[in-house]
């Protein structure tokens, strides 16, 4: 009987809990959420995220539930999630969304997450907010839907109304990359480069939008960047123009190129677009992600002589780099010379300073490679210096090792 009042009396206080954030919609339409917006004279919050996404689920789990944040978009919302993507869990809730999720990524354009979408009471889409944020940062975010002149979607209109318009054309681009909406933020500062003279242009308040903008060789911030290479230089750091454009140029040519191929074309794509652009220093950044292509096509020998190619290169790898490629080699190719070459990424990895984890990818890569009583010595010392919360998964490590067993997945 104690036990039974105990839950009587907890319940109570979990509701309690569980009101405290933001209170969204259950089993209901979207003629429904827009009937009670405009009853209650409230804007329209809705969350439209997948399962996969994490930063979804950070703002679910550390961000919906807070106070604050619940105290302002109660008053201010009607708030609603929308399940983007299916997996075989939904339950029926989320299954009657299914058909409207498809209709909102259509019609409002939604191509990353989380996006969260600001309706009027009128069910007007008047803003967009994309990726989250801490609480206080996504509340300030939220209040600019009730400001015409802050709205994006607003700002969305005004600037077709009259793109030629600078003023307009800027703030445009500005709030579009604000909402990660790449094609209207390059389309606002063609505009703007369209409309006024290179003096207006090259300066350091500009210079950064610029840049965010030449993402294709045929734009034309591409094009003042490649003619004014020095300049940009001068104002935004050296080297800086180069990166850029440098960039520009993998994106939009080398890119394609490699993607049409069915087979590895990647040296002679790359000697062809070197050629293509000799005013650009080009080699390096190639360089830098060649292995990243051959990872891409899972060929581990090629990854191998890539990393290779690179740290021979004078490139500057860090410590992180170096650990990445030599984890994985150790999660995907058991050769036993890519094994050597990924355990000389992992020592130097570990040159200036003893770092837990990139000591936890050494003793793994040396128990792979047969070395079992180095690598159980080495996963011992990393242990004894890493932090109370990664102590667990290289503990589980050690014990594999000493039983013998794979500390990789198998098929």
């Amino acid at each position: 009987m104690k036990k039974l009042l105990f839950i009587l009396f907890t319940l109570p206080f979990l509701v309690f809990a569980q009101e405290k954030g933001i209170h969204f919609e259950h089993n209901t339409t979207w003629a429904k959420v827009k009937e009670k917006a405009k009853k209650e004279n409230k804007f329209i919050f809705v969350d439209a995220f997948t399962t996969w996404c994490g930063p979804c689920k950070y703002m679910a789990e550390n961000i919906f539930p807070q106070e604050k944040v619940g105290t302002f978009f109660n008053e201010k919302f009607v708030n609603l999630k929308i399940q983007m993507d299916e997996t075989p869990g939904d339950n029926e809730d989320v299954k009657s969304w299914r058909t409207e999720a498809k209709r909102f990524a259509t019609d409002y354009s939604i191509a990353a997450y989380p996006t969260f979408l600001i309706f009027n009471p009128n069910g007007e889409l008047v803003h967009r907010i994309v990726g989250g944020g801490e609480a206080d940062q996504f509340i300030a975010m939220a209040k600019e839907s009730f400001d015409p002149a802050t709205q994006y979607e607003t700002i969305v209109k005004k600037y077709k109304a009259n793109p030629k318009d600078v003023k307009t054309a800027i703030a445009m681009a500005k709030a579009a990359n604000k909402a990660y909406d790449r094609k209207t933020a390059a389309e606002a500062m063609t505009s703007v480069i369209e409309n006024s003279s290179k003096d207006e242009l090259l300066t350091k308040e500009f210079l950064p939008m610029v840049s965010t903008a030449a993402t294709s060789v045929n734009s034309k911030a591409f094009e003042l960047i490649r003619n004014n290479k020095a300049k940009v230089d001068e104002l935004m750091g050296s080297g800086r123009a180069d990166a850029i454009l440098g960039t520009a140029v993998i994106n939009s040519v080398l890119t394609p190129k490699l993607r049409a191929s069915e087979t590895d074309n990647f040296d002679q794509a790359a000697e062809e677009v070197i050629k293509a652009y000799p005013d650009m220093k080009l080699k390096e950044l190639i360089t830098s992600i060649k292995p990243n292509y051959y990872k891409s096509k899972k060929e581990w020998t090629k990854y191998r002589d890539a990393v290779n190619q690179l740290i021979a290169s004078g490139t500057t790898v860090t410590e992180a780099q170096l650990n990445s490629f030599a984890w994985t080699i150790f999660e995907n190719c058991t050769d036993p010379v890519c094994l050597e070459a990924a355990l000389a990424w992992s020592k130097k990895s570990l040159e200036k300073k003893e770092n837990p984890q990139y000591m936890d990818t050494y003793a793994n890569i040396l128990y792979k490679s047969g070395k079992t009583k180095e690598a159980i010595a080495m996963q011992e010392k990393a242990i004894s210096l890493a932090a109370a919360d990664e102590k667990a998964d290289y503990e589980s490590n050690l014990a594999l090792m000493k039983k013998g067993l794979p500390t990789w997945e198998t098929e």
